[in-house]
């Protein structure tokens, strides 16, 4: 959610959009990989757990720190590379959807959600794969029309987010929560 906020603060809504699309392709790739057994089985594996919760952690960190030096350089040099435009080339569409689905997908505690409370909307009878894949279309449909309505909320602030004294702000605070969020999956148990 703090990567959508970000994105929708300074890029306005179309650049909250292909990063909201990510995120909930990283969710409905979890719900499939619940589906066939494969989230159980990382968050039954130690190693498996171990690796994605340390590549989650990485992601995090990685934009939490990239955050935080964008707000050292507001106002002081050219937009960089990948920030606010008023057009968004396709390139940076795919990359900011990129990463939307790596956030996601290296994130281990959608894993455990997924495998925790999926099962008991899934009947035993029928294929457990088509029931699960149903329910994280239906999961996926309203949380992209929830991102996508807060991400509009957001984007209409946009030319006071981009202001240099707010924008240094919102990048400061935004990777500060992306560390804090880092460190707690780096941190955190099963």
């Amino acid at each position: 959610m703090a990567l959508v906020i970000r994105r929708a603060a300074l890029r306005g809504l179309a650049g909250a959009v292909p990063t909201a699309l990510g995120v909930e392709l990283g969710l409905y790739a979890w719900a499939l990989f619940a589906g066939t057994g494969l989230a159980a089985l990382v968050a039954a594996s130690k190693i498996g757990y171990l690796v994605l919760r340390v590549v989650g952690a990485a992601v995090l960190l990685g934009l939490g720190v990239r955050a935080w030096r964008a707000a050292r350089h507001v106002g002081r040099a050219p937009e960089m590379p990948g920030e606010w435009t008023p057009t968004l080339g396709l390139r940076c569409r795919w990359t900011v959807f990129a990463e939307g689905l790596v956030v996601q997908l290296a994130n281990p505690k959608a894993a455990v959600l997924m495998i925790a409370s999926y099962p008991q909307f899934v009947p035993a009878e029928g294929s457990v794969l088509g029931r699960t894949a149903l329910l994280g279309l239906l999961q996926v449909t309203v949380e992209t029309g929830l991102y996508l309505a807060l991400a509009a909320g957001v984007a209409r602030a946009g030319t006071w987010f981009r202001r240099p004294r707010i924008r240094r702000r919102l990048e400061a605070v935004s990777g500060t929560v992306l560390v804090a969020l880092g460190l707690r999956v780096a941190a955190s148990g099963r």
